[in-house]
C-alpha cells in the first residue's frame, strides 16, 4: 500500500469515526499511537470533571445554608414573662372540714298544764334569758296561791296571840312547837302555790334565738310538753376529728379561719377552744373542738365549712408564684433572667400560701424569675422579656 508524505497514520478506530462526532473531533489532536482504550479513558475523565465541580459547588451552598441557619438560631430570642419575688408571711395549716353547731340549744318545755292564752314570740326572734314567751290560762294556780296566802295570814296571826301566852307561861311548849311547824309548812305551800303559779309564764331559760315553735295560740298543753326551742347563735362551734400524726402541732388558742361554700368570697375569724386529751382507737384520730364569734348574726347552725389552723407561720420570707417553680419530683428549680439569659436555678421551697411559694434556700430575693415560658427554656438560652412583673409586699389572709 502506497501512503503519501503528509498523510497521517490511522488508528483502529479513527476508521469507524469518520464523521463529524466528538470522537473524530478529538482524535485530530490525540498522537496517532492512542489505541480505542486510551481514547476512551480521556473521555470518561472529560465527564467526570464537572460532575465533581457541580458535586462541590452543591455542598459549598449547604454549607452556607447550615451557617445562615445556625446564625437564626443563635440570634433567636425565646419570649418570656418575669416577675420579682416578693415579701410576706406564710402559714403552715392544717385543713378540715365540720358542720356548724351551738354550744347551747335549750329545748322549753311547760312545766305546768294550761291552755295558751297569748304567744309573745315567733320563731326567729333574739329573747334574752328570763324573758316572756307565751302565757298559759292561770286562773285555777292563782286561786290556790291566793287560798294558802289566805291560811297562812291566819295561821301567822295565832302565832303571835301563842308567843304572847307562851311567854306568859300560859301555853305548853309542845303546843307551841306544832304551831311554829305548822306555821312553816303553810309558808312553803304558798311559796309553792306562787311558784306553780309563776310557771303560767313560759320563759327563755337562756340568750339565744328562738329556732322553733311547737305551741299554738288556744292549745290546751301538758306538763313536760315541749313548747319552744332556743339557740344560742353566738358563739358557734364545730368539730373536727383530726389524725392523731397531728397532735403535738395544735393546742388551745391557736387561730383558723372558716371559709363556706354558702357564703362565698368571706372569711370567718375561728380559734381552737378545747383539745380532746385522748384519741379514738378506732379512727385513730383526736377531737378539735373550735369556736367561731359572729356578733352579726351572719352564720347559721348546720352551714358546712372549711377550717384551717395555724400551728406555725414565719414572716418577711421570699415568696415566689407556684408557676414559676419546677419540680421533676426529684429536684426544684426556677428561670432567673441575667443579661438576656435565662438560668437555670435549684431552689428548696418551705410553706406555700395559695398560689405563692416560700422560698428557702437558691435565691437572694432580687432576681427576675421567669413566670411564663420556662418550661421550653434551657439554661443558657436567649430570652425577650414581654411583660415584667413588680415586687410588692404579699399581704393576703390565710
Amino acid at each position: 500500500m502506497t501512503r503519501t508524505p503528509h498523510q497521517p497514520l490511522q488508528s483502529p478506530g479513527q476508521s469507524r469515526n469518520r464523521g463529524g462526532g466528538p470522537d473524530a473531533r478529538l482524535q485530530r489532536f490525540l498522537p496517532a499511537r492512542w489505541n480505542a482504550a486510551t481514547l476512551r479513558l480521556i473521555q470518561l475523565q472529560a465527564l467526570f470533571v464537572p460532575l465533581m465541580i457541580s458535586v462541590l459547588l452543591l455542598a459549598g451552598c449547604g454549607a452556607n445554608s447550615d451557617t445562615e441557619d445556625g446564625a437564626e438560631e443563635e440570634i433567636t430570642r425565646i419570649p418570656v414573662e418575669i416577675t420579682a419575688l416578693e415579701r410576706g408571711e406564710v402559714f403552715a395549716v392544717y385543713t378540715g372540714t365540720a358542720s356548724l353547731e351551738t354550744d347551747a340549744d335549750a329545748l322549753v318545755i311547760a312545766k305546768v298544764s294550761g291552755e295558751v292564752v297569748d304567744l309573745l314570740v315567733e320563731e326567729g326572734d333574739r329573747v334574752e334569758e328570763g324573758q316572756v314567751l307565751a302565757r298559759l290560762d292561770g286562773d285555777r294556780l292563782r286561786l290556790e296561791m291566793q287560798r294558802s296566802l289566805a291560811n297562812l295570814r291566819k295561821l301567822e296571826q295565832e302565832y303571835e296571840r301563842n308567843l304572847k301566852l307562851f311567854d306568859r307561861g300560859l301555853v305548853s311548849s309542845g303546843a307551841f312547837e306544832d304551831l311554829k311547824y305548822e306555821l312553816d309548812a303553810l309558808r312553803a305551800a304558798y311559796r309553792l302555790a306562787e311558784l306553780e303559779y309563776g310557771y303560767t309564764e313560759i320563759r327563755a331559760p337562756i340568750t339565744g334565738v328562738v329556732s322553733e315553735r311547737h305551741i299554738r295560740l288556744g292549745n290546751n298543753i301538758s306538763v313536760n310538753e315541749p313548747a319552744f326551742r332556743v339557740t344560742a347563735m353566738d358563739p358557734l362551734i364545730a368539730y373536727i376529728h383530726i389524725p392523731e400524726r397531728e397532735f403535738r402541732r395544735l393546742e388551745a388558742g391557736q387561730a383558723a379561719q372558716l371559709t363556706l361554700d354558702a357564703i362565698p368570697g368571706q372569711r370567718f375569724s375561728a380559734s381552737v377552744e378545747r383539745i380532746s386529751p385522748i384519741v379514738d382507737p378506732e379512727t385513730g384520730t383526736f377531737k378539735v373542738t373550735l369556736e367561731i364569734p359572729d356578733p352579726a348574726g351572719t352564720l347559721k347552725p348546720g352551714m358546712f365549712g372549711r377550717f384551717n389552723i395555724v400551728w406555725d407561720r414565719r414572716s418577711d420570707v421570699l415568696l415566689a408564684p407556684r408557676a414559676a417553680i419546677l419540680d421533676d419530683d426529684v429536684s426544684q428549680a426556677v428561670f432567673v433572667v441575667v443579661d438576656g439569659k435565662a438560668e437555670r436555678r435549684s431552689v428548696r421551697t418551705g410553706y406555700s400560701r395559695g398560689e405563692q411559694v416560700e422560698i428557702v434556700d437558691g435565691l437572694d430575693g432580687d432576681e427576675q424569675i421567669v413566670v411564663i415560658g420556662q418550661s421550653g427554656l434551657r439554661d443558657g438560652a436567649s430570652v425577650e422579656v414581654v411583660h415584667r412583673g413588680a415586687a410588692r409586699v404579699a399581704q393576703e389572709d390565710i
